[in-house]
């Protein structure tokens, strides 16, 4: 009788037909199926995390990196490289939009002109017009680098101010004037604006921002608080008025 686990085109046929039962796999050939089997999964395995720590690893570079490392990009995570590249552009340009200055610059009559009538579009301007020796000059030039700093999406510029406008008085100093889009919104001239040198650096950016060239989050004047209390402690120290004054005249 025909062996019916003989590999013969005959019983491939009455296999096909059901006539015969499937072909028995040698317990040898199986084991090395599954080996194979579970060889390809632990590779599939290590592809799939090697993929997902560079992903990671790209997913934690700068703009500069990610543009250093392209090359070694494959097709299959291209996608996701681009979507962290997008990702970094847009924090990146964000920065740059609150960062623009942060700092008060010194500039000179030659500046003026490309650094204040050319600012750009949406672009706010201080400008302060001071001279050395000027004390009330130091005391501002002191608030707005503190300003520049706080607001640094305006431009806070300081100037000597004979070097930017030849023969400016120095009656008018302290000066400051505040430009948008290079056209002028605002001006402080003089000391008498600005209350001497009890002037507080939050007064300065109440003023300023009431010209508009920065967004305060003040809730109020700080130099009404002052006022207030001035006249408080004035109506505190007035004699007081009532009936004793009318018996000391009747007597």
């Amino acid at each position: 009788m025909q062996d019916p686990n003989e590999d013969t085109e005959w019983n491939d046929i009455l296999r096909k037909k059901g006539i015969l039962p499937p072909k028995e796999i040698p317990k040898e050939e199986e084991e090395e199926d599954v080996t194979l089997q579970q060889q390809s999964v632990d590779t599939n395995s290590v592809v799939l995390l090697k993929y997902i720590f560079k992903v990671k690893t790209y997913e934690s570079m700068t703009l500069e990196e990610l543009e250093e490392n392209e090359d070694e990009f494959s097709e299959d995570d291209e996608a996701a490289i681009e979507m962290y590249r997008q990702k970094r552009l847009a924090e990146w340009k964000a920065t740059q939009m609150k960062n623009v200055f942060g700092e008060m610059t010194e500039i000179s009559g030659q500046d003026y002109i490309q650094e204040v009538n050319k600012a750009g579009e949406g672009i706010w301007v201080v400008l302060h017009l001071y001279k050395p020796g000027i004390p009330l000059c130091t005391l501002i030039n002191q608030h707005l680098g503190s300003l520049a700093r706080k607001f640094p999406q305006t431009k806070f510029l300081k100037s000597i101010s004979t070097t930017c406008i030849a023969n400016y008085p120095d009656r008018n100093l302290p000066t400051i004037f505040v430009y948008f889009e290079g056209e002028m919104k605002a001006q402080f001239i003089g000391p008498l604006v600005f209350g001497g040198m009890n002037l507080k650096v939050e007064e300065l950016e109440w003023r300023l921002s009431e010209s508009g060239a920065v967004k305060t989050d003040l809730e109020e004047n700080p130099r009404k608080q002052i006022e207030d209390k001035l006249m408080s402690s004035i109506r505190g120290s007035l004699p007081a008025r009532g009936g004793g004054g009318s018996e000391d005249e009747d007597d």
